[in-house]
């Protein structure tokens, strides 16, 4: 999907606001760079422009130079507001018999077009700042835990990052999930 010309130049506007605000955020690496990046792969705006819409307010986080490709996480201070309240994923969504959630934590972010952070990321996430001091955020489960019906999440408390375990098939008004876009 791409986005029509104007909601594409005022996202980049926008991105490039919080790029320069947030400059601890990304060291070494050039807007004008990460902008031609981004033209070049209009499809990632669009999801860029979902992350933004959600609450995610990303930001430029990272290069992956094997990958050839900028990291984009979602930098807003608690787990974004329009994407809580998500159980894991779909097997988890059709395991609830009562009082299902609207949407799961993976549906969501494939049609986003982006990934859940992996517990990796997410402390990555956490050495640029302080995130989800009041909400927690599901994370990447590793295969192993969900194939026993776990699911795992994580937040920031008494200045510590702590990982945890819950059913696949839970879900809480302050828990979202935070994302990754490699562009």
């Amino acid at each position: 999907m791409e986005l029509p010309a104007d909601q594409r130049e005022a996202l980049l506007g926008l991105l490039e606001i919080r790029f320069e605000k947030n400059m601890t955020r990304h060291h070494g690496i050039k807007w004008a760079k990460v902008r031609a990046k981004l033209e070049a792969h209009p499809a990632k705006l669009w999801s860029l422009s979902q992350m933004e819409d959600t609450g995610g307010e990303p930001d430029v986080v990272g290069y992956d130079k094997k990958a050839d490709a900028y990291l984009f996480y979602d930098c807003s201070a608690e787990s974004p507001a329009g994407r809580r309240s998500f159980c894991y994923d779909q097997p988890a969504l059709e395991a609830r018999k009562q009082h299902k959630p609207k949407n799961s934590a993976v549906n969501m972010a494939e049609a986003m077009g982006v990934e859940l952070l992996t517990e990796a990321d997410y402390r990555a996430l956490q050495k640029l700042g302080e995130f989800d001091l009041k909400t927690s955020s599901w994370i990447k489960t590793p295969e192993a835990i969900r194939n026993l019906g776990g699911s795992v999440f994580a937040d920031r408390r008494y200045d510590t990052v702590f990982v945890y375990h819950n059913g696949a098939e839970s879900y809480y008004g302050a828990r979202g999930f935070r994302s990754v876009l490699r562009v």
